[in-house]
C-alpha cells in the first residue's frame, strides 16, 4: 500500500500575503481521496522526531535559535516566513513525516510526504521558505540506522537545491543532483555531485531528453541503494516563480519516468512534493496529484 505523509499542521494559516502557497497542503489530500486515488489507510499522520536526527543535518546553535525563535531579523527575511512557534512545529512534523517515509518506502518500494523538499535549508540557516531539510535528515536516519550505504537525491524542483548540496558537499555516500531553472532563485549555486542548469524557456522535449539520458547514467555510476525525489511541479510554463515552460503532460511523463526506473532497478524512493506556483491552483493541485496517480498506478 503507497503510504503518505499528511498533518492537519502542514496547512498552518499565514498571515495575508503568505497563505497560497499553503492552500495545497489542505487541497491536495481532499483531490487524492476524492477522484479514489487515495482512501484514509494510505495516510498516515507524523509527529515530532528526536532532536538527535535533526541535529545530525542542522549545526546546535541554529536549531536552539530557531525551536527558541532567536533568530534574527535578517535571518527570518531569507526565510521569508513570520517565523512562531507553530510553524517551526510544522517543519518539525514534516521532517519526521519523511524520516518514517523512508521506512515505508523500505517496505514496499515507494513512499510520499504532502509536504517536504525544503532543500534550501542549509546545515546552519533557513532560505525560502525551507526551515529545516528534510530529505537531508531523512538520509541521515538510513545511514545512523544502517537501512541504507549509497544514497541518491534527485531534485527536479525548478530551484536549485542549493541547501541539499552544501550539506552534503563533503559526503561522498549523499549524491546530490539538481536539474533546475539557470536563472531562477538561488541566483548564487551552490555546487552539487550533479548541476544540470537549463535555460528559460525549456520545454517538454529537450527537458526530458536530459533527464532520460541524464538519471540512467548516474544511477549506474552511483549504484544508489536508496533515492530520495524532490518533485516539485514549479517546472510548469504557467508557475509564476519558474522560468521554464514543462506542460502538465510533461510534468506526469517525467514523474513517470524517475519513477518507473527506481521500480524497475528495484531501488527503494521517498518522494517528497516541493514547489508548485502557479497562479490557478488546480494547475498546482493537478500536477502534484499526478505524482501520486503515477506511483499508484506503477507500484500498486
Amino acid at each position: 500500500m503507497l503510504k503518505i505523509a499528511y498533518h492537519p499542521i502542514y496547512k498552518h494559516p499565514l498571515p495575508e500575503g503568505h497563505r497560497f502557497p499553503m492552500i495545497k497542503y489542505e487541497l491536495l489530500p481532499k483531490q487524492l481521496l476524492y477522484e479514489g486515488t487515495c482512501k484514509k489507510e494510505n495516510f498516515f499522520e507524523p509527529c515530532l522526531p528526536d532532536d538527535e536526527l535533526l541535529l545530525s543535518v542542522h549545526t546546535q546553535e541554529y536549531y536552539e535559535n530557531l525551536i527558541n525563535l532567536e533568530i534574527t531579523k535578517k535571518e527570518i527575511r531569507k526565510i521569508g516566513f513570520p517565523l512562531d512557534e507553530t510553524l517551526i512545529k510544522r517543519e518539525r512534523i514534516i521532517a519526521d513525516g519523511t524520516i518514517k517515509a523512508c521506512d515505508y518506502a523500505l517496505e514496499s518500494g515507494i513512499a510520499m510526504n504532502i509536504a517536504g523538499g525544503t532543500h534550501h535549508a542549509y546545515t546552519d540557516r533557513g532560505e525560502a521558505f525551507c526551515l529545516l531539510n528534510d530529505q537531508a535528515i531523512g538520509a541521515r536516519y538510513l545511514q545512523k540506522t544502517k537501512k541504507a550505504k549509497q544514497i541518491l537525491i534527485v531534485d527536479l524542483d525548478v530551484h536549485q537545491g542549493n541547501g541539499t548540496a552544501e550539506i552534503f558537499h563533503d559526503d561522498p555516500s549523499v549524491y546530490t543532483f539538481s536539474m533546475h531553472g539557470a536563472s531562477n532563485y538561488p541566483f548564487k549555486k551552490e555546487v552539487s555531485d550533479l548541476d544540470i542548469p537549463l535555460k528559460k524557456g525549456t520545454g517538454d522535449k529537450d527537458y526530458l531528453k536530459i533527464l532520460t539520458e541524464v538519471l540512467p547514467k548516474t544511477i549506474a555510476t552511483v549504484k544508489p541503494d536508496f533515492i530520495f525525489y524532490l518533485c516539485g511541479v514549479d517546472i510548469l510554463a504557467t508557475d509564476k516563480l519558474g522560468t521554464l515552460a514543462v506542460t502538465l503532460d510533461g510534468c506526469k511523463k517525467r514523474d513517470e519516468f524517475v519513477i518507473s526506473s527506481c521500480l524497475k532497478l528495484g531501488i527503494p524512493m521517498q518522494c517528497s512534493m516541493g514547489g508548485g506556483y502557479s497562479p490557478e491552483i488546480k494547475d498546482i493541485i493537478n500536477a502534484h496529484a499526478n505524482t501520486f496517480r503515477v506511483a499508484q498506478d506503477l507500484f500498486f
